[in-house]
């Protein structure tokens, strides 16, 4: 799995998004929904001890059972800064996922992909620099806007930039629960997006892929305690 450099301070970080973000690939329609093999990523930081631990997760697209986990833990090497936090993530990410022997057709990731501030959010860095298919379904909107979308579950509604800009899209996955936020990452299309997300969350307002990500992190963390 491709290994990142991490950048000595927040202009090289900008520096590094500003060419990586030309080499994201939206003109692809992505893998069909409930085919093939799924991952999906998560973190979970300790700020006392500065560790971050890092979960990946491959499901059967199909059935939704877990084929395959990993998981990574360590130091944070990046500071917080609004717009970069892949920096402070990605590291260990892709230690996690390079400890996987299947190889995932898709990666959802627990966050932004165009919806984001630079249009560069952790699901765009990831896709770019392991050329897997990402995408990100966010729990909360950031900094964008979006009309309330239709109460059913499949409803969506635009997710809109300052400028009007259509960065993803406000999705109902539960009839008349909160919406999840969707967007692309890399080398899906945002109607295929909101398809995975759809299909990956047939029970919960989160897809499966985060919810067991979520889990195995925080699990990660406590037993390097």
């Amino acid at each position: 799995m491709t290994r990142t450099k991490t950048p000595a301070d927040e202009a090289e970080a900008r520096a590094v998004q500003d060419g990586l973000r030309l080499r994201v690939v939206l003109t692809e329609p992505g893998p069909p929904p409930g085919r093939g093999l799924v991952a999906g990523v998560d973190v979970a930081y300790d700020d006392e001890r500065d560790l971050v631990a890092a979960a990946a997760v491959v499901l059967d697209a199909a059935t939704l059972d877990v084929v395959e986990e990993a998981t990574a833990v360590g130091r944070v090497s990046f500071p917080y800064v609004p717009g970069l936090l892949a920096f402070r993530e990605l590291p260990t990410v892709l230690e996690a996922l390079g400890a996987l022997t299947a190889r995932p057709g898709l990666v959802v990731c627990d966050g932004y992909g165009l919806a984001h501030p630079r249009r560069f959010g952790l699901a765009c860095h990831l896709g770019v620099v392991t050329g897997l298919p990402a995408i990100g379904v966010a729990k909360n909107p950031f900094t964008f806007r979006h009309e309330e979308p239709g109460a059913l579950r499949g409803d969506t509604a635009p997710l809109l930039a300052a400028d009007g800009a259509v960065v993803g899209r406000a999705l109902r996955t539960q009839d008349g629960i909160k919406p999840v936020y969707v967007s692309v990452g890399h080398r899906v299309s945002l109607d295929n997006a909101c398809a995975h997300a759809l299909a990956l969350s047939p029970r919960f307002r989160i897809p499966e892929t985060t919810r067991r990500a979520d889990s195995l992190c925080r699990r990660a963390l406590r037993e390097a305690r």
